[in-house]
């Protein structure tokens, strides 16, 4: 239900924006688009978050490691196995995506698979598998590409003026404040289910020790190194393992209590030492 309520939110914000630049008609069009963009994002979610990175889809021949390590995790999830792809870039990443569990998709960074061992990764790909066990993926692309629209919709008033019906102040509120306020909603999704993935990951990887030192790793290398999609299409960053944009308008919980959350489901105190290169890294000699 609050997912649902936080849809039509979005939806609403579009047509809200329509209103203020273009009047009744635009608010009408404005929920032709949505419910078009609605349906679009439902049957290729996957299509478009993926096309976006320029992911390549890998197989047990070309991957044999990393997609045995995901096979193994999804058997243990109760999942169909995912399409496993790999992205070729230094920001060190991943994420799932896909309307459903039958249709889903996991990927991650060879900046991702350069950085943590076999353990780490084992716990990163069980995060995202329980972002698909946990229906999140449909809702965070979903989510993403309409918040993305209002933005794009509501800079688009800044260049053209409206009809005689067009009230200026309107327009200006809305090109300034939706795009806020779609952040909002986005961070009200993104937050509470990155808890609940970081829990189903300890649960299906048994490794939540893993998980946090991952975590800690991945932090430390994405404030390093840019995210040229994020940076392109900054709707996108709540679909990560960790933070792709920092300071107020984070899609994450801070990593510290994420890592705190699982060090107590681990029953330790302590952060895990770290571990050597993995072999998974594909740029590994």
């Amino acid at each position: 239900m609050k997912t649902g309520m936080l849809l039509a939110a979005l939806t609403a914000l579009f047509m809200g924006v329509g209103l203020a630049i273009g009047g009744p008609r635009g608010a009408v069009l404005a929920l032709v688009v949505a419910a078009g963009m609605n349906l679009l994002t439902y049957w290729n979610a996957d299509r478009i978050v993926l096309s976006m990175h320029n992911a390549k889809e890998v197989d047990i021949r070309s991957c044999p490691e990393l997609v045995g390590l995901v096979h193994r995790l999804a058997r243990r999830a109760g999942l169909p196995n995912p399409r496993v792809y790999v992205i070729d870039s230094p920001h060190p990443n991943a994420f799932a995506t896909g309307r459903d569990p039958d249709h889903a998709a996991v990927a991650a960074t060879t900046g991702l698979l350069g950085m943590l061992d076999r353990d780490e990764i084992e716990g990163v790909m069980a995060h995202e598998l329980a972002h698909v066990r946990n229906r999140d993926t449909l809702v965070m692309t979903m989510v993403a590409t309409i918040a993305g629209a209002i933005s794009m919709i509501a800079n688009f008033g800044l260049f053209f003026r409206g009809d005689h019906r067009t009230n200026a102040l309107a327009t200006l509120l809305a090109v300034l404040v939706a795009p806020f306020a779609a952040m909002i909603v986005q961070l009200a999704i993104s937050r509470a289910r990155e808890y609940g993935a970081d829990r189903g990951g300890a649960e299906i990887s048994g490794k939540p020790r893993a998980l946090a030192s991952a975590l800690a790793k991945l932090a430390a290398g994405a404030r390093q190194v840019p995210n040229p999609v994020v940076a392109r299409h900054p709707a996108t960053a709540q679909l990560y393992i960790v933070p792709a944009l920092s300071g107020m308008f984070s899609t994450h919980p801070a990593t510290a209590d994420r890592i705190a959350a699982l060090e107590e489901i681990a029953g330790t105190g302590s952060a895990p030492p770290p571990r050597r290169r993995s072999a998974l890294d594909p740029h590994r000699r």
